[in-house]
């Protein structure tokens, strides 16, 4: 069978992902640089029997994106910088609701409505605690085309198997820049659907596990199971329930669905890191760039290798104690001030310093600016 090939950008990618995965839902608000998804989505979604909605704001995109998932719908939304500040007491919503839905943030420079048309990847530290209290999170983010439709269906796939939000943390540059893509065929790739009770059980309680369990199924309302859904702590008829015991339970099963199954959350590519003496690490469209300071710092016969963190969060923090081990110094390259670097700061400790090359003024880190900082270190 003759391979199909597209010409992409990367927003546009993220709708073809989604829609591999099953995407039956999307609702959401425009803007820069994310309005491409939405028009997408706009665009395809009925030609696959699916519903796209505008909402008046971005608070009522990611509401509708929740209400269509809970109906049972594979749901999306997508939005950027001060939409995402304004998503965020829906996406603790979702995490406590126990909510499967794929948040897309192509990020852009900030704070508050800053530079609009220009990238940034100031928004890692607000994936992790945007919205407060103690929640499951996972955020992934890719660095190409191609990566972008496999990550957005990758998204789904731990959303639905885990019932959390997941949220696609790419960047203006990886949201239009323009690549070949190939169409994976279906059942190529992996798609995970969300397990449901029998239409026949009546005794189906919302948020009941098995023993052993983490992950409780999740009937569509107007399916005939009726519950309830509460943004409060809830025992497992899904009723508020004032109970600090319930809510230990809860919330410690809530994390462990996460942090129980790292081997299948976690992802993460390297580069020339079986030798290296000194680490770059990167992601998103950062990483191109680091990736070719890589290969001009081996060029001068500098031991140079990339570590790049596919999932964001939870961070892939044993790998990199390894690799701290390894080298004598660490650079991490980001578009913003050093906010993953605080993360790998607090993970590696003193096995190995940790420098920053940074920029989060709309510009993008090159390879010199990289290479230029790695050299500081030697």
């Amino acid at each position: 069978m003759a391979k199909k090939f597209k010409l992409l950008s990367g927003n546009e990618a993220c709708v073809e992902g989604a829609l591999y995965a099953g995407m039956k839902f999307y609702g959401g608000y425009p803007i820069t640089p994310s309005t491409e998804i939405a028009e997408r989505s706009a665009l395809e979604l009925p030609k696959v029997g699916g519903k796209f909605i505008q909402m008046e704001d971005e608070i009522a995109g990611i509401a509708a994106a929740i209400g269509g998932s809970i109906a049972g719908l594979k749901s999306m939304t997508a939005t950027s910088g001060p939409g995402m500040s304004l998503k965020q007491e829906n996406i603790g919503y979702a995490a406590i609701a126990e909510i499967p839905l794929v948040i897309v943030n192509v990020q852009r420079g900030g704070p508050s409505t800053g530079l609009p048309t220009a990238p940034a990847q100031g928004d890692v530290m607000q994936a992790m605690w945007g919205t407060h209290g103690d929640h499951p999170v996972i955020a992934v983010s890719p660095m190409s085309v191609t990566e972008t439709f496999t990550e957005t269906v990758r998204a789904f796939n731990l959303a639905e198997k885990y019932r959390t939000p997941v949220i696609l943390l790419t960047d203006e540059v990886v949201g239009h820049m323009r690549e070949k893509l190939e169409i994976p065929e279906p059942g190529e790739l992996e798609v995970y659907d969300r397990l449901r009770p029998d239409a026949d059980d009546k005794d189906y309680l919302a948020y009941r596990v098995e023993e052993g369990d983490l992950v409780p199924k999740m009937a569509a309302f107007g399916s005939g199971h009726r519950y309830h859904i509460t943004g409060l702590f809830h025992d497992e008829t899904g009723f508020p329930s004032n109970s600090t015991e319930n809510a230990e339970f809860m919330l410690d099963r809530m994390m462990n669905k996460i942090a129980h199954n790292l081997d299948d959350i976690l992802a993460y590519d390297e580069f020339m890191t079986e030798d290296a003496e000194h680490l770059i690490i990167s992601y998103g469209s950062t990483a191109r760039a680091a990736k070719s300071a890589v290969m001009a710092l081996r060029g001068e016969g500098i031991k140079v290798g990339l570590f790049r963190p596919i999932t964001i969060w939870p961070y892939p923090a044993e790998r990199t104690i390894e690799l701290a081990k390894q080298v004598k110094s660490i650079t991490v390259a980001e578009m913003n001030l050093g906010q993953l670097k605080l993360e790998i700061e607090r993970v590696v400790k003193s096995e190995a310093p940790v420098q920053l090359s940074g920029k989060a003024n709309g510009e993008v880190l090159t390879p010199n600016d990289i290479i230029a900082k790695v050299k500081e270190a030697l």
